[in-house]
């Protein structure tokens, strides 16, 4: 494998995302990154600090001739979705990102990438560093622990800011850019029980696995339809459970809130004379969820493993309440948008499913560019759970990004790009939470853009990002800088 990444165009850009990737920075943990980009900034004898909500701030100076110009916030969020494959053993607290190229793609050996939004910082740090670029004014925000909650964005405070346009540079399709996002909820679900002693006699214990799917982020990916390993998972007990008799011991399903479930397990128990029909069945389902999900999921597995038996379960009349609930949870797609085909307007994703012996704790990620709907879909989670006899808290809630088609800075872009590579781009919206629609909320003024390379996958081990639409990117960057709108 190529891992030199610093041999790649433009150098500066790779050369700090070559560093990026081997600091750890899942989100909460980001203090190796804070470090570094504040060390590049005192290097080049640029204004910087760290705010109350760990964000970075950097300033830099126009450039001769450019003082009479708008000035522009450059703006990218340091951390980054820690997921790996199964069998890969990796520890995102401290091992670096085994980054390499392959072919016209940078990815990583089984992991996350961090192109989300390490790219965008990356980008940044050479900004700053190149003294040859022709611009106005300039700060660089860096948010804190964006993938989790956007802590950063909800932490800043009005006043640090100075600057009239602001570059969100986390979207992950070259040669568009993006003028609104959908807002956000989180749904956290509780199920309290006491275990109950295991049945002791005739029972065999197996761990229910479904395995394979993609994920991936589930505000930009939720339109690909693809599957949920919880709603997979709970599907199967809910049809099966009944009729042969399986007891719920424990369950773990999903990862991070704003990533699509690619694995999810269960350890049950099975009657002994019903182990062989619960077996079938399984191997039956697999062969129906494949079929349903034929040229969006390719490498379904539905497994039962035997296992250790184990000490308690989960009382029955939890567990079937839990089994249903699941069952009847909304997740995916649940609404397009009319004004802006193929966008999707409100989605949920039912995101983790865990229990650890007192409790079973489940997490939904609400999305909607409409504020009424992603409520209405908050209480609607929340009344299937309640049926259940689970309690909802409701949290977290930001709203959308509302589209400026006059924009200032949207003309400038628009006219910049077409300069550069003769053709318009595309000018939309996207259904995922981008960190400027609660900046917006704190400076009003601002005028705001976000656009970023190509980077599939993102939220998954499947992450990539093309490496010549980095080069568009950041040459499209450094020409918008250019041609920054007089004040």
């Amino acid at each position: 494998m190529d891992r030199n990444l610093s041999a790649l165009q433009p150098a500066l850009v790779w050369k700090h995302f070559a560093e990026i990737v081997r600091i750890p920075r899942p989100s909460s943990h980001e203090e190796k990154i804070r470090a570094y980009v504040l060390g590049v900034a005192r290097s080049l004898g640029l204004e910087c600090r760290e705010d109350e909500a760990h964000n970075i701030y950097v300033r830099k100076p126009a450039s001769p001739g450019m003082e009479n110009r708008k000035g522009i916030v450059l703006q990218a969020h340091l951390d980054m979705v820690p997921q790996k494959n199964n069998d890969k053993k990796f520890d995102f607290l401290t091992d670096p990102i085994d980054a390499y190229i392959d072919g016209e793609w940078v990815t990583a050996d089984g992991t996350t990438l961090g192109a989300d939004n390490g790219i965008g910082a990356a980008a940044i740090l050479a900004v700053l560093e190149d003294n040859t670029l022709v611009h106005g004014p300039l700060e660089a925000l860096f948010t804190a622990t964006e993938e989790t909650g956007m802590d950063g964005a909800f932490g800043l405070k009005p006043g640090l800011l100075q600057g009239d346009i602001l570059l969100n540079l986390d979207s992950e399709t070259e040669g568009e850019l993006y003028v609104g996002c959908a807002g956000g909820l989180d749904a956290n679900i509780a199920f309290d029980y006491a275990e109950v002693p295991a049945p002791a006699d005739d029972f065999k214990a197996a761990r229910l696995s479904v395995k394979g799917l993609k994920g991936g982020h589930s505000g930009i990916q939720i339109v690909a339809q693809r599957a949920n390993a919880n709603k997979l998972l709970f599907r199967l007990l809910n049809a099966e459970a009944g009729k042969c008799g399986v007891v719920l011991a424990s369950v773990d399903g999903g990862g991070l809130r704003n990533a699509i479930p690619r694995e999810a397990e269960a350890v049950v128990l099975i009657p002994a004379a019903n182990y062989r029909a619960f077996a079938d069945a399984v191997a039956a389902y697999e062969k129906t969820v494949a079929a349903e999900f034929e040229g969006i999921e390719d490498s379904i597995a539905v497994r039962l493993d035997a296992c250790q038996a184990p000490a308690g379960v989960i009382p029955a009349d939890v567990a079937s309440n839990l089994i249903r609930a699941v069952v009847g949870c909304p997740d995916g797609v649940v609404r397009m948008s009319v004004a802006m085909p193929g966008l999707v307007q409100t989605s949920t994703n039912l995101a983790r499913v865990v229990s650890d012996g007192r409790s079973i704790k489940l997490q939904c990620l609400l999305r909607s560019s409409v504020r009424s709907e992603k409520e209405a879909l908050g209480e609607a989670i929340a009344a299937v759970f309640a049926l259940a006899g689970a309690d909802t808290e409701l949290t977290g809630s930001y709203d959308g990004w509302n589209p400026d088609m006059k924009s200032p800075i949207l003309k400038a872009m628009t006219a910049s790009y077409e300069e550069l590579y003769g053709r318009k781009p595309a000018v939309t919206a996207i259904h995922a939470g981008l960190e400027c629609g609660i900046i917006g909320s704190n400076y009003p003024g601002l005028d705001m853009i976000s656009f970023g390379p190509t980077i599939c996958y993102p939220h998954s081990p499947d992450e990539k990002v093309e490496i010549a639409s980095v080069a568009k990117f950041y040459d499209f960057l450094v020409r918008t800088l250019a041609n920054a709108p007089q004040k």
